[in-house]
């Protein structure tokens, strides 16, 4: 390809600023490999194996200590086993309309980076998709930061929340009444500025194989809590609960409720405290 091709590439297609796409990772680095991983993972692949890539414009991770592992519910998750695996998060955000053209591209660089060996082999994915944009909840309505701004606010936590419903006309159902009701409500005066709700797509069959397909596809929504409080100080009551809410509109149930904080990059801040 030719520079000339970039050209090209850049005068078609959307190219809005709308968060219309996300590719949400929740990893467990192996025992005794936790400062390799943070430091492959800071120091080359959230920029080349994410940051670098087209249409990806905006980036975050985000890691449990253990104190916040242990607030996760419920006990028995169809996400994660044990509740409390993984615990470096990393979300993007992809522009609207160029999932295709993005998959594309990162199914090519990523086998070019696990030939040249530049893939972190110890490491486990608990929950990694890509997932189309659904709504964005705010509880302050128009004032504050747009859902496109959310990855680069400082942004003192962030909760990640998965539901399941019981088919895809339930995940409808499901999602009214997150907008219009519980959603709203539980914004009202909480420590969470927004929630964005997005579901899971499958991925490519010609994916990374230590990447496993993705399940729910046609049954989950996955919620991100953006939290201008630190989740250790403000989890309990304003995330407690959100489980028996859900199951009493007999719509779903909750299966991964998780609190995070933001890493500090280029640093191996919290490293320490995964155990």
């Amino acid at each position: 390809m030719t520079s000339d091709a970039y050209a090209e590439l850049a005068s078609v297609g959307p190219y809005g600023v709308r968060p219309g796409h996300a590719l949400i990772t929740l990893v467990e680095p192996h025992p005794g490999h936790e400062y390799a991983y943070n430091r492959w993972y800071e120091d080359d692949h959230f920029i080349a194996g994410a940051m670098a890539m087209p249409w990806i414009y905006a980036g975050r991770r985000w890691v449990a200590t253990r104190e916040l592992q242990l607030l996760r519910y419920p006990e028995k998750s169809a996400i994660a086993q044990p509740v409390t695996a993984g615990c470096y998060l990393s979300v993007y955000w992809l522009t609207e309309g160029r999932y295709a053209d993005h998959m594309r591209w990162t199914v090519g660089i990523n086998k070019r980076l696990l030939r040249d060996g530049r893939v972190y082999q110890d490491r486990t994915h608990i929950f990694t998709a890509f997932q189309d944009h659904e709504a964005t909840v705010y509880r302050d309505g128009a004032a504050g930061p747009r859902d496109h701004h959310a990855l680069d606010h400082p942004y003192a936590g962030l909760a990640l929340e998965v539901i399941e419903s019981e088919g895809p006309e339930q995940r409808e159902e499901l999602l009214a009444w997150l907008r219009s009701r519980h959603l709203p409500r539980r914004l009202a005066g909480s420590p969470a500025a927004m929630v964005t709700v997005f579901r899971p797509t499958p991925l490519p069959s010609d994916r990374m194989s230590y990447v496993k397909q993705v399940e729910g596809v046609d049954t989950r929504l996955t919620l991100l809590w953006f939290l201008e409080s630190d989740p250790r100080e403000c989890w309990d009551p304003s995330f407690t609960g959100l489980d028996g809410e859900v199951a009493d509109a007999g719509l779903g149930r909750v299966e991964f409720m998780a609190p995070f904080i933001p890493t500090i990059p280029g640093t191996d801040q919290y490293v320490a405290e995964l155990r």
